[in-house]
């Protein structure tokens, strides 16, 4: 197999040629069709996420094709596209995974951070963490929806049910939850760089009833904010947005720290909560919106050698949507 290898924190993925893996225990061998670029693969690369393992194959937005099973799995069957996420495994007695909130447990396994993950021709999983994508015919257009989508959806969740919707750093989670907003009937309102203008003009193209910076007052106060960009400066942002009882979802896994900011833009009941990771729920629940709503992706292709100018370009913001590695 081939993979893209991060072996020290802050530099390039090198290149490797390895054996296949081979599949253990209620494993699944999966033959990588296409692995999206998430801005979390950054906070890896740059050492800014705990208890990352080193060596490790980055990525955590992958489609392919089961090609070998491991003992005990006959669920999914060989030939069966599957999606794998970021959780890659759950330890299944800790009182979080108890509980209902697999995504807190206390013995994660994370695909791409604390195992090896997508940016390679081949990668292993744990078959109870992989998901059928029946109906996904295109591995590259899919791929985004194993991240973006999932953390977007589980970040809406949290946000509840209003109206109004505000999402700030318009990137591939929030393009792919603007089209659930517009299906669901819901308002978006799409915050941005300064003078970001192609964001925002893709924003408006896909249904947002705004568009502007982030230093911009929205039209209407928003009944709900979700804040992707990992820019803690946001977070005040978000909460002048809102209205009184609003929530603000902090929805990366890092982010700089939030500023000192005055109690008056909490007060009134307004809410900070965050998202950590995902729940196997969540996907199920989201892919089948996904198929639902018709949910499309704007992707940027690389060759799985060009990972680190994919990073590049993800981190200056040099491309629309999502880019996606193909082997």
């Amino acid at each position: 197999m081939r993979a893209m290898v991060l072996r020290a924190s802050g530099q390039p993925l090198v290149a490797e040629t390895r054996p296949d893996p081979e599949p253990g225990r209620g494993e699944i061998r999966v033959r990588v069709e296409a692995c999206a670029v998430c801005r979390t693969d950054l906070h890896v690369v740059d050492g800014e996420l705990p208890d990352v393992r080193l060596p490790v194959v980055p990525g955590h937005e992958i489609v392919g094709i089961v090609d070998r099973l491991g003992a005990g799995v006959a669920v999914p069957a060989l030939g069966t596209r599957v999606g794998i996420p970021w959780l890659g495994h759950t330890c299944g007695h800790c009182p979080y995974c108890a509980d209902g909130h697999e995504n807190l447990c206390d013995e994660p396994v994370f695909t791409g951070c604390t195992r090896d993950g997508g940016y390679a021709t081949h990668v292993v999983a744990d078959a109870a963490y992989a998901f059928a994508l029946d109906g996904f015919a295109d591995p590259v257009a899919a791929a985004p929806l194993m991240c973006a989508g999932l953390i977007g959806w589980r970040s809406l969740s949290m946000a509840g049910e209003g109206r109004r919707i505000g999402l700030f750093g318009f990137g591939a989670a929030a393009h792919i939850l603007t089209q659930v907003c517009r299906w669901q009937g819901r308002e978006v309102y799409a915050f941005t760089r300064p003078g970001d203008l192609p964001a925002q003009h893709m924003a408006l193209s896909l249904g947002a009833k705004w568009a502007g910076s982030a230093q911009e007052s929205p039209p209407d106060l928003l009944d709900a904010a979700i804040v992707f960009a990992p820019v803690g400066a946001l977070v005040p942002d978000a909460l002048c947005a809102v209205r009184k009882g609003g929530r603000v979802v902090c929805g990366g896994i890092h982010m700089s720290d939030i500023p000192q900011f005055p109690y008056r833009l909490l007060w009134e009941e307004r809410q900070i909560v965050s998202v950590a990771n995902l729940t196997r729920r969540d996907a199920t629940e989201f892919l089948a919106v996904a198929r639902a709503a018709g949910v499309t992706t704007t992707t940027t292709v690389y060759p799985l050698e060009q990972a680190n100018q994919a990073l590049a370009d993800l981190r200056h913001g040099r491309f629309q949507g999502a880019a996606v590695l193909v082997p």
